[in-house]
């Protein structure tokens, strides 16, 4: 049985196991994060394994602070660009990272993502404390589906 769920989703109540989820975005809410500038809407999140897609919408100078790429992240970029200290992706074009990779990155002029994490990004704290996006414990939340990964 699937532990995979689209938060905000209409008509999903009382699908069987296997059937499919169509997601209508359009009528979903753009969800506040931390950040300033930055809202989601989770696609896809399942607590058992950490897999999480969303549509990342970040406004003109948005920035995400330093975090870890627990496991790979994919990011295709549908509207404006991402910036990182390793280059640019622009709108039409993908970057994957490796898992451990570490950085910060923001949108100079806004952007639209669609992102998809094996598991979600770890945030770091100045005090060394690690949250997920939404600011919560990145270990009480997702240490077991860190386990359930590998």
């Amino acid at each position: 049985m699937t532990t995979a769920l689209t938060p905000n989703a209409k008509d999903h109540e009382g699908l069987g196991p296997m059937a499919s989820r169509f997601v209508e975005t359009h009528t979903m809410p753009w969800e506040a994060t931390r950040y300033p500038g930055i809202e989601a809407k989770t696609l896809l999140v399942d607590r058992r394994t950490g897999l999480l897609t969303v549509l990342l919408k970040m406004a003109p100078g948005a920035m995400l602070p330093d975090h870890e790429h627990v496991q790979i992240e994919q990011t295709f970029v549908i509207e404006g660009a991402l910036v990182c200290g390793e280059g640019t992706c622009s709108a039409g074009n993908f970057v994957w990272r490796p898992a451990g990779s570490r950085h910060q990155s923001g949108t100079p002029n806004g952007g639209l993502m669609l992102a998809t994490f094996q598991l979600p990004n770890k945030f770091f704290a100045a005090d060394g404390s690690a949250t997920d996006m939404l600011g919560q414990d990145w270990n009480e939340i997702w240490g077991e589906a860190t386990a359930n990964s590998l």
